[in-house]
C-alpha cells in the first residue's frame, strides 16, 4: 500500500509545475544594476558614485533595478522580494529605495523601506514618477527618465539628511500640452451634444411631456496601478508606488 502512496506522491510531484524566481543578483557595483541594458555608460556612473556618496554618509541606499522581463512574475512582489534579497538600507534605519524597472511590461515602481516611508509615501513616490520619469519613458528615453528621476530621489535624500553638497535639479515635465487636448476634446465633445439636443429638441417641438431621460451617468477617470558594495539588511514593508507607461 506504502508503495502505491510512495508513486502517487512522485506522480503528483512531477506534474506539478515549479515556479523559478526570476530574481536578478547584485553587481558588484549594487546600487546599479542594468540588466535590461538600456543605460548609458554616463548614467550609470552619475548613480554608482552618488548613491556611495551617500550610503557613506547617512546608511541610505539608492538602488537601480533594470530587467528585460519579469517572467510572469508580479511587479510589486518581484520589486519587494528583490528589496529584501539585496538588503537595501541600513537594517536598522531601513533607510533603503529601490527602483526597478521592467523593459517589456513596461512597469516602473518605486520600492520603499519602513524608515524613509515619513518623507516619501506612497502619493509622493508616485507623483514624482508622473512628473520625473514617466513623461521620458513613454517615449522609450529610458536613460534620461532613469536619471531624472533618480535625481529628484536622490535630493529628497539629501534634503532630508540635511547634507550640505550640490544637488543637481531634476526636470520636471511640462504637462500643459495635454491638459490643452484634453480641454480641447471636452469643448468639441460638448458642441456635438450640444448640438444633438437642439436637433432632437426641435424635431420634438410641441410634444407633451418629457421625451428623453438622461441617467445617472457621467465622465470618470482614475489611474491603474500597474501594478564588491553590498546592501546593509534593510527591509520594506510593501510601501511604494508603481506606474505603467
Amino acid at each position: 500500500m506504502k508503495r502505491y502512496i510512495y508513486c502517487l506522491l512522485a506522480i503528483l510531484f512531477i506534474l506539478t509545475p515549479i515556479h523559478t524566481s526570476a530574481l536578478v543578483n547584485p553587481t558588484e557595483r549594487f546600487y546599479i544594476n542594468d540588466y535590461a541594458n538600456i543605460l548609458s555608460d554616463e548614467t550609470e556612473e552619475y548613480i554608482f558614485e552618488h548613491s556611495r556618496t551617500l550610503d557613506n554618509k547617512t546608511k541610505a541606499q539608492i538602488v537601480i533595478v533594470t530587467v528585460p522581463n519579469l517572467e510572469g512574475d508580479n511587479l510589486e512582489e518581484y520589486a519587494t522580494s528583490l528589496f529584501r534579497k539585496f538588503g537595501i538600507g541600513d537594517s536598522k534605519e531601513n533607510n533603503g529605495l529601490l527602483i526597478l524597472l521592467a523593459l517589456e511590461e513596461r512597469q516602473v515602481r518605486v520600492e520603499v523601506g519602513y524608515g524613509l516611508e515619513g518623507i516619501l509615501n506612497d502619493a509622493k513616490t508616485g507623483r514624482m514618477q508622473d512628473e520625473y520619469m514617466i513623461p521620458f519613458f513613454k517615449n522609450d528615453n529610458f536613460d534620461e527618465g532613469m536619471l531624472n528621476g533618480y535625481k529628484a530621489f536622490y535630493k529628497e535624500l539629501v534634503n532630508y539628511y540635511n547634507i550640505s553638497e550640490e544637488v543637481d535639479e531634476p526636470i520636471e515635465q511640462d504637462d500643459s500640452n495635454d491638459v490643452l487636448g484634453i480641454l480641447f476634446l471636452l469643448i468639441i465633445y460638448g458642441v456635438i451634444f450640444t448640438v444633438i439636443i437642439l436637433a432632437i429638441s426641435h424635431n420634438n417641438k410641441g410634444r407633451r411631456g418629457p421625451f428623453i431621460t438622461f441617467g445617472g451617468g457621467g465622465f470618470s477617470s482614475g489611474s491603474s496601478s500597474f501594478g564588491g558594495f553590498s546592501g546593509g539588511g534593510g527591509s520594506s514593508g510593501g510601501g511604494g508606488s508603481s506606474r505603467g507607461f
